[in-house]
């Protein structure tokens, strides 16, 4: 007699869901392969490479490799070829159990750009386990006195195959006691049963030996047997009888041990002994289910005593005996189908894959930085896993496959605000309450030559005092780079360019690391009064990044240069000045003027005169305008006064130490019809009539009216820009006046107005213009230098280091 698990159109339904969930698992996957178990070494099993259109040169150079979690080593890949085979053995029931669906899922990796591919490879279940039964040989004891049709029940074989190479049939050998009972159509009870179809007679058998044997559906198509050896004692009229055939019972995992499952209850007609029952569980069953639950001999109660977890099992099939204590004993079955329910007991398990740091911060949006994978033992809403990532992040997550996620780039970064994030990523599953685990992962951002070099201010001003020593430091530069390494290393440099007819490289240098700039020789306020050039600040980042600074070096005046006397306009012996005063001249008469100028500028440049007492202690009938250089009678001349005199003149600037000069003037006195023709050469140059002097009497008084009224005029002018209009800044902008302090004469008043030496490269020449009060010993004293400031106006000659009063 045979039976078949299952009807036909059952193994249609299963079929078709099996076709389902292939479908399903395809349509999830980027790529699906399948491969039978025990499939030999080198086994094809696709070309994955072609098949992800990935180039066989490019393989190696980009990183190619195959990760699989859990399942390291059954298959790899040729990167010669691209071909994807095995490479050890699979077997399919060690992998997934008799799971319906098993696939051994590869995650494919390339770097250099970063690239993730998912790949299912289906393993296909053979016939290659046979159907086992618990154990060899079961003893069967069953009272003669049973009744036609009742029932024994029996252990079924189990196979690790699944599908069609699962599907059992039972067929028991012949004889004339025994028929085989079908199996019940719910797929949780596997047990089968012997239904007695001839009364039994002890003293004509009383022992009966039968073999089952069940044959699966593979092909070829596997057995196993199991020996039955049953007993026919002599005993009891009635055997107990349980409620019902099968029980089933929820249970939620992780249950105390104690708990309750079922309390069982069955009855026997019979009397005494005969009618008293002892509960225990069947020999049949597993070792797994005795070490997890209990019963009670005399209440029947069956309770935990292990640890109850619904992902080692989902349930248990528990086959209990209800014997009595007659002389001989009978016993009724039943079984307890306990149905484990899932709890949310097992955390999400989180992993970083394939970190790609660090990341430049001007890294494309998008850009993969790592893969995470997550995953929780649980099923149903339990098992469900969702990821949140820190917020207030330029990262975000993206989920790119089931329970894959990938951490990408969702906006710029900058590395000068923030150089590093601490990402947190946590996974939390659908239970309630929720469980959750978190993976934290350091991003640190690579920096890009994004940042100029930067000077605390555009300009600076520099005074250097002249005649400095050659190679010395004036000046340091310094900008700061808001990159790091190689791209913040900042070198410095000049902007070459000429002054005058000279390259600035002659004048000035600087250190290239530390910014020093150093005066390569001694300058000279009298050439050069101002220096301005750039220096660039250059960082070492590729491409370079630069600015400039400009820097404005005013050379400071040193007294160095002695008063110079000019030449005098009539000739004299011995570089002296000769002049002819007649005897009558009046007192303040002018007898001659001492012409000095000095290269230098400011108090360096402002001369005074001084006559020289005579030798003898002698009165001298003469005086030098301290600041006119003019020389007049103090009274009149009498003859008690010497005819000729030899006055000396010494020119003093004001420097520190003062530098002179001394001039000699002899003066002879003659009487009056003398003077004129020794004074008109003395002023003409002893050429020319009278006519010739009166002649240049009136242009000399028109030239100084025309040179005093364009003097006041641009005073005027000068004062009223002065004080309406701000200073404009540039290269060529005036500069501060220098304010000049009083000395023992009082306040004064100085223009320097000879040539301007001021190099700044673009623009008009610099003037400086400082104005003094003097105070000066007389009114005559400033009448004449009044006249002799105008004098020299008319005639063209350079009085810039002259005062005139206020």
């Amino acid at each position: 007699m045979e039976f078949s698990w299952g009807s036909g159109q059952e193994s249609r339904r299963l079929l078709l869901l099996l076709l389902l969930l292939a479908a399903w698992e395809a349509g999830n996957g980027q790529l699906h392969y399948s491969v039978s178990e025990e499939a030999k070494h080198g086994t094809f099993v696709g070309r994955i490479a072609q098949d992800l259109g990935l180039e066989l040169a490019e393989l190696v150079p980009r990183l190619f490799r195959v990760a699989s979690k859990g399942r390291g080593g059954l298959l790899e890949v040729n990167l010669q070829n691209g071909i994807l085979f095995v490479n050890s053995r699979i077997d399919r029931e060690e992998l997934c159990r008799r799971s319906a669906e098993c696939s051994i899922h590869l995650e494919v990796i390339v770097d250099r750009p970063l690239q993730v591919f998912h790949v299912d490879v289906e393993v296909r279940d053979i016939n290659d386990n046979p159907p086992v039964f618990p154990a060899t040989q079961k003893n069967l004891s069953i009272a003669e006195s049973r009744p036609l049709d009742s029932r024994f029940p029996l252990e079924g074989a189990s196979d690790a195959d699944i599908g069609e190479n699962a599907l059992l049939t039972y067929r028991l050998s012949p004889n004339e006691y025994f028929s085989l009972e079908k199996p019940p159509d719910d797929e949780l009870v596997k047990g089968l049963g012997l239904i007695l179809r001839k009364s039994l007679d002890r003293e004509e058998a009383p022992e009966i030996f039968l073999v089952l044997t069940a044959t699966d559906g593979g092909k070829p198509e596997l057995t196993g047997t199991v020996q039955l050896l049953i007993t026919v004692l002599d005993a009891n009229d009635n055997a107990p009888a349980f409620d019902r055939t099968i029980y089933k019972v929820r249970l939620l995992e992780n249950v105390p041990n104690g708990t309750l499952v079922i309390k069982l209850n069955a009855s026997d007609l019979d009397e005494g002994l005969n009618g008293d029952i002892v509960y225990s569980f069947s020999n049949d069953i597993s070792p797994n289910v005795k070490s997890k639950f209990h019963i009670d001999p005399i209440t029947g109660q069956i309770i935990v005593k292990g640890y109850i977890d619904f992902e080692e099992s989902k349930s248990y099939e528990i086959i209990v005996e209800g014997i009595d204590k007659g002389q001989l004993p009978l016993s009724g079955h039943c079984r307890v189908i306990v149905e484990v329910e899932d709890n949310n007991d097992n955390v999400p398990d989180l992993e970083f894959k394939s970190l790609s740091l660090p990341i430049r911060e001007d890294a494309p949006l998008g850009t993969v930085i790592a893969l995470i994978s997550v995953s929780d033992k649980d099923m149903g809403v339990n098992g469900l896993v969702t990821c949140s990532l820190t917020s207030h992040v330029p990262f975000k997550l993206v989920s790119t496959f089931k329970n894959y996620y990938s951490l990408v780039l969702d906006s710029a970064l900058d590395r000068e605000s923030v150089s590093a994030y601490e990402l947190v990523v946590t996974a939390r599953d659908g239970g309630s309450p929720s469980l959750w685990a978190t993976a934290s992962v350091s991003v640190e951002v690579a920096d890009v030559n994004d940042n100029a070099p930067a000077f605390a201010q555009p300009e600076y001003t520099v005074f250097v005092k002249e005649n400095n020593p050659p190679g010395c430091h004036i000046f340091t530069v310094s900008a700061w780079d808001a990159d790091a390494q190689e791209n913040a290393l900042v070198s410095y440099s000049l902007v070459e360019r000429r002054v005058g007819e000279r390259a600035l490289s002659s004048y000035v240098s600087v250190h290239a690391e530390s910014g020093k700039v150093y005066a390569l020789q001694p300058l000279d306020h009298e050439e050069l009064e101002l220096l301005q050039f750039q220096v660039t600040a250059r960082d070492a980042g590729v491409p370079p990044l630069g600015s400039n600074v400009t820097l404005q070096v005013f050379v400071l005046d040193e007294n160095d240069n002695a008063p110079a006397l000019l030449a005098p306009r009539a000739g004299g012996t011995g570089g002296a000045v000769s002049e002819l005063v007649p005897w009558s001249v009046g007192v303040g008469h002018v007898v001659a003027k001492v012409r000095a100028v000095d290269a230098d500028s400011g108090y360096n440049a402002w001369l005074s005169y001084e006559l020289q007492p005579g030798t003898g202690g002698a009165r001298i009938p003469f005086r030098v305008g301290l600041y006119t250089g003019e020389i007049s009678t103090t009274r009149a001349l009498d003859e008690t006064d010497a005819p000729r005199h030899r006055l000396l003149v010494l020119v003093k600037d004001h420097g520190e130490p003062a530098l002179t000069a001394t001039a000699t003037v002899l003066v002879s006195l003659v009487e009056s019809g003398q003077a004129p023709k020794a004074s008109s050469r003395a002023l003409v140059g002893a050429v020319g009539p009278d006519a010739a002097l009166v002649d240049v009497n009136v242009y000399l008084i028109i030239a100084i009216c025309a040179v005093s009224s364009l003097l006041v005029l641009t005073l005027l002018l000068y004062t009223a820009l002065r004080c309406s209009a701000l200073p404009t800044e540039g290269a060529c902008a005036p500069g501060k006046p220098t304010l000049v302090c009083s000395s023992a004469v009082g306040s004064w008043s100085y223009s320097q107005q000879r040539r301007p030496r001021v190099c700044s490269g673009e623009g008009p020449p610099k003037t400086d213009l400082m104005a003094f009060s003097p105070s000066l010993p007389d009114s005559r004293d400033r009448e004449d230098q009044l006249q002799t400031t105008e004098e020299s106006f008319a005639k063209g000659e350079d009085r810039s280091w002259e005062f005139p009063p206020v």
